[in-house]
């Protein structure tokens, strides 16, 4: 089989696919080592007649069905060594081609990171670090009083597809009570995770933490807003490793205006970076962190690795579990 590298940012195939990954498909298929972008298929449409599977990461350009089929005619799969296929997908699977996506091996560190960020909540790490480094000790023993600890909290998930699917198992070795909103997961789901399912009003009203992860659709844009916010427990904390765009950012910023107990920790935005005269730079309840939950540095390895691996039971017809169908495209973020 013909395989080739297809990204707009060469230097992104290099990082994410190191010589292991390299190798390992060099194995299972005739792989060209060069990076190809658009342009390179749109300009020399003979090269590419042959291709049969394109490996890619972030910067995986666009095509629409009429290119796909005039300048990629022989073309069976995509493995993107990256998480959401959402902006690329949809052409690919309507010309038949399988797309692959390692949102699995990307959902490791966000679960990581958001699980390590929940249990520092439940301990009012980041509001009492911040009044402790200004000196305000009153203030910070009288948080310590009211609201550290983890043992009995209510934790509530939005969203449990693989993201917030391997936060509830991660949580499960914490003596803590999961609450979950997602309108998708089956019940018995719900139970091997070991959370109870709610409606998104009284998730955010009795959960000292609340952690999104809802699929990024249309569906689910600015669908997070004021109400929920200011009905949060006091001294409760908000997390948002999903995207900006799920959260209605002024309704925000006025819940955290009115109730300085609130904390909110966003790895995102909308968009990201805040513009520079964001109130979130100057909120002293409101953490900023760049998107750093996902895949960074040498976790990028694992992306590939984990195509590599579905490459592998594609070519042996084997169930392949990262495989993205249209139906998916509804639902995943």
């Amino acid at each position: 089989m013909k395989a080739v590298f297809l990204c707009e940012n060469e230097q992104n195939v290099l990082n994410v696919y190191d010589e292991t990954a390299r190798e390992r498909i060099r194995g299972m298929a005739e792989l060209d080592s060069k990076c190809y972008s658009k342009a390179d298929v749109l300009s020399a449409p003979e090269k590419f007649k042959d291709v049969e599977i394109i490996f890619s990461t972030w910067g995986m350009p666009g095509f629409t069905e009429q290119e796909i089929k005039e300048f990629l005619p022989s073309l069976k799969c995509v493995f993107y060594a990256a998480g959401s296929v959402q902006y690329f997908a949809r052409p690919f699977l309507l010309c038949k081609v399988k797309v692959f996506s390692a949102w699995a091996a990307n959902a490791v560190p966000v679960a990581e990171y958001t699980v390590s960020q929940i249990i520092l909540s439940g301990k009012d790490f980041f509001r009492q670090s911040r009044l402790l480094s200004q000196k305000r000790f009153d203030e910070a023993a009288t948080r310590r009083g009211a609201h550290t600890g983890n043992f009995g909290k209510k934790v509530g998930l939005i969203g449990c597809g693989m993201v917030g699917s391997l936060v509830a198992e991660m949580l499960k070795r914490y003596d803590l009570t999961v609450l979950a909103y997602d309108p998708f997961l089956p019940e018995d789901k719900a139970k091997r995770l070991n959370v109870t399912l709610c409606p998104l009003d009284e998730l955010f009203s009795s959960c000292s933490v609340v952690s999104n992860h809802l699929a990024n659709n249309e569906s689910t844009r600015k669908m997070l807003k004021y109400e929920h916010f200011i009905s949060m427990p006091r001294y409760a904390a908000f997390i948002n490793t999903g995207r900006g765009a799920q959260v209605v950012e002024a309704d925000l910023v006025r819940a955290l205006t009115e109730r300085d107990d609130l904390t909110a920790l966003l790895d995102v935005t909308d968009p990201e970076p805040p513009p520079p005269d964001h109130p979130f730079y100057t909120l002293e309840n409101c953490f900023l962190s760049p998107h750093i939950a996902g895949s960074a540095g040498g976790e990028v390895v694992r992306m590939a690795l984990y195509m590599a691996d579905e490459f592998n039971r594609y070519l042996n017809n084997e169930k392949c579990p990262y495989e993205v169908t249209l139906k998916m495209l509804e639902t995943i973020a």
